[in-house]
Formats: structure tokens, C-alpha cells, sequence
């Protein structure tokens, strides 16, 4: 196993390149820290380029900024130290807004890039869904693509490799810990797109699994315009406990209106609504929420006290989450699989060493690459959000 160092470098908005200036400073660093000198590249090394479209401006960009330095603040460790067999890691982010027009756009420059090995930490799921016909039938990698959704693990790709649990299996997870409780009525509220109806499906199939009665489910637009109508049918049928399959603006609308009706309810929501709840102040409070990597405060467990490490010694501006460890995390599986294929990788080894790497232990993180269709990860835990609007476990 790979022990990849802390980070030592700031992270986004930055230059797409180490220049001979950031390898002084990163020289320096490393001096002052005890640790070995960054290792000189050989004359003529290509470094392994990898696109990403992320969105790191507009209404998601918290999310993005935060994913996209968690990755960097481990590709430039690696770096630091010598890259990965002597090769290193070269991270493009190209902002898309998250606007669908934007990332294919993005996506398609990148495609047409000679040198680009491959596509990494794409955010969005219909950014994925648009591109999965852009890289059927070809030998592109498109690793750790940030989303849960089904439609995004196509069985029959095998150069798409998903790294974080799905949306269904978060869904089973919350409907799991619900019965575990005795909580037995529960509505569901749901968006209605693909997402929100994705959940709905998962929720009710663990639901019927566990003799546990849907006694409501109202649906809410992409808009939110009918967040208020909804949260007054979901609460005339008197649930114990609400599953939220929201994410952005209808979360907000959604948490607000039951609150004000049914200010005690239990809430149980996803890890795509986390970063927006925590924006909701006391209404927050008490909201359970499902995370697909650990609680990233923990110091216990060794991939978060790598990432703390890594995160301080880059002494970036915000402060760590869920999403910038799961950006570390996944940047960790690929340097990993890059590391295990060779000096001179081709992108088709790549994707088979990829997919030959089995309980792979980063930490108190298993990773597990079956077959295409399945997330390396099945990593799913509950979380609470305190009066702090931090999560605790």
C-alpha cells in the first residue's frame, strides 16, 4: 500500500502547472518539515494530465471548490514527493458553472487534448449523463465521477470507474437505521427529476424490506414552487420520520415550510443536500444525513488524519468537509491504481489494473472495484448537524 505525505501547496484558482518557482517552495517546505526533498523529474517525463469540469463558479460552487482542492491538496503532495513512479499528476479544472451546455463544452476540449490520459472527479449528473456517449467505446477513463446516481454506472463501461456509494444506497441506509429505531410511518419527499424519483424507488423497495409503512410521499419542482404545498400534505399524514431526496434550492424551501409546521419532525436527508442544510441555521439543528465518506473532523481514523494533515499544511482558506475528503480520498484511489499499473501506463492498463485493486484498506476506507456497474466504495454512515451547523456523529 501507498503512503501518500501531506499537501503542501494551495489549492484552487491556482496554476494548472508546478512551475521551477513552486517546486523551490515546495523544497523549502518539505526542509522545514523533516521530510525528503522533492525528487527532480527526469528530462522528457509527460506528466499524467487529467481534465476535470467542475462547477467553481455559480449555485454549487461551494461544492466543487471543495471536492476539487480536496483532490489537489493530494495530487500535489504526490507531486511534492516525486509523483508516482517518477511521473506527476497533473490536475486541469476547467469551471462549467454547473450548467450542463458549459461542462460539455469543457468536456470536449478536453477530448480533443492528444496528452489528456484522462477525466477526473467530473461533478454533476447530468454533466455525466451527457458525457458517458462522448467516451462509449473508447479507452478514456472517467474515475470518480462526483455522483450517486444510478445512471452514471453503466454496467457495460468499463472505463468508468465510480469510487463513492449511490444514492440507492443511501436511501437503504437511512430506511435501515429507521427500523432499527421503531420508527414504522414514514413519508417521503422527493424531486422530481431523475434524482428525487431515483430515491423515491430505493426507499420504497428498503421500505417494503422492512415492514415499514410509506404513509405519504409528495413530490417538489426543480423550482421549489411547491415546496410549501408539499410539506402540508407530507404532514397531514402524521409521519413519524421524513426522508428528504432534495438537494439545493428545494431543500431549503422544503426544511423551512415543515419546520414551520411540524417543527419537531424527524428529517433524514442525503448526502447531496449536506452542504445546503448546514446553511439553514437553527432549522438545520437535528437533521440526520447520510455521508459516503467519514465524519472529516475525526482524527481517529487514518485517511482523516491524513487529510487534516494534508489540509493544514496547505493552509487552504476554508475549512475541511465531507466533499474536500472525498475529493483527497479519491485522488488517493487513483494515484493508487496509477502506481500499481506502471512507469509508462497506457489508459486501457490503467483501467484493468483499476479494476483488479480488492479491499483496498486506505484507512477506515474500503475500496472495492467488482465489475462496471458497481462503486469501489460502500462506505455509508449517519450524521447529525449540531447547533454548531457542524456534523457530529
Amino acid at each position: 500500500m501507498m503512503n501518500l505525505p501531506d499537501s503542501l501547496a494551495a489549492q484552487t484558482g491556482g496554476s494548472r502547472t508546478l512551475s521551477r518557482r513552486r517546486w523551490l517552495v515546495d523544497a523549502v517546505a518539505l526542509a522545514a518539515a523533516g521530510m525528503a526533498s522533492p525528487a527532480v523529474f527526469a528530462e522528457g517525463d509527460e506528466p499524467i494530465r487529467l481534465g476535470q469540469s467542475v462547477a467553481l463558479t455559480g449555485p454549487l460552487a461551494e461544492l466543487g471548490r471543495a471536492m476539487h482542492t480536496g483532490a489537489r491538496v493530494c495530487f500535489d503532495a504526490v507531486n511534492a514527493r516525486g509523483g508516482v513512479n517518477g511521473r506527476r499528476i497533473e490536475l486541469i479544472e476547467r469551471d462549467d458553472g454547473y450548467d450542463v451546455k458549459r461542462s460539455v463544452e469543457n468536456l470536449r476540449a478536453f477530448l480533443q487534448e492528444p496528452n489528456l490520459f484522462g477525466l477526473f472527479g467530473v461533478m454533476g449528473t447530468p454533466m455525466i449523463e451527457a458525457l458517458l456517449p462522448m467516451i462509449r467505446n473508447t479507452d478514456v477513463p472517467c474515475f470518480a465521477p462526483l455522483t450517486g446516481a444510478s445512471s452514471a454506472r453503466p454496467a457495460d463501461m468499463r472505463n468508468v470507474l465510480n469510487v463513492r456509494a449511490s444514492y440507492p444506497e443511501e436511501a437503504e441506509r437511512l430506511v435501515e437505521h429507521l427500523a432499527t429505531i421503531g420508527v414504522h410511518r414514514v413519508a417521503v419527499v422527493y424531486q422530481n427529476n431523475s434524482f428525487g424519483k431515483e430515491v423515491l424507488a430505493a426507499a420504497e423497495a428498503a421500505m417494503r424490506r422492512r415492514s415499514v409503512t410509506k404513509v405519504a410521499a409528495a413530490s417538489v419542482q426543480n423550482d421549489a414552487s411547491d415546496a410549501a404545498a408539499a410539506a402540508t400534505a407530507i404532514a397531514a399524514a402524521n409521519p413519524e420520520a421524513v426522508l428528504v431526496g432534495l438537494a439545493g434550492k428545494p431543500t431549503i424551501s422544503f426544511v423551512k415550510s415543515i419546520r414551520a409546521t411540524r417543527k419537531g419532525l424527524p428529517l433524514y436527508a442525503l448526502s447531496v443536500a449536506a452542504n445546503t442544510l448546514t446553511a439553514l441555521g437553527d432549522d438545520a439543528v437535528g437533521i440526520a444525513v447520510s455521508q459516503v465518506v467519514p465524519l472529516p473532523t475525526n482524527s481517529v481514523t487514518p485517511i482523516v488524519r491524513d487529510f487534516l494533515q494534508a489540509w493544514r499544511a496547505a493552509a487552504v482558506s476554508f475549512d475541511p468537509s465531507h466533499l474536500a475528503l472525498e475529493g483527497y480520498i479519491n485522488a488517493r484511489v487513483f494515484a493508487e491504481a496509477l502506481r500499481r499499473t506502471g512507469r509508462n501506463p497506457t489508459r486501457k492498463a490503467f483501467i484493468d489494473t483499476a479494476w483488479s485493486i480488492k479491499r483496498y484498506d486506505l484507512g477506515g476506507y474500503e475500496l472495492n472495484f467488482e465489475q462496471p456497474g458497481r462503486n469501489a466504495s460502500r462506505f455509508v454512515e449517519l450524521t447529525m448537524i449540531g447547533r454548531s451547523g457542524r456534523f457530529i456523529r
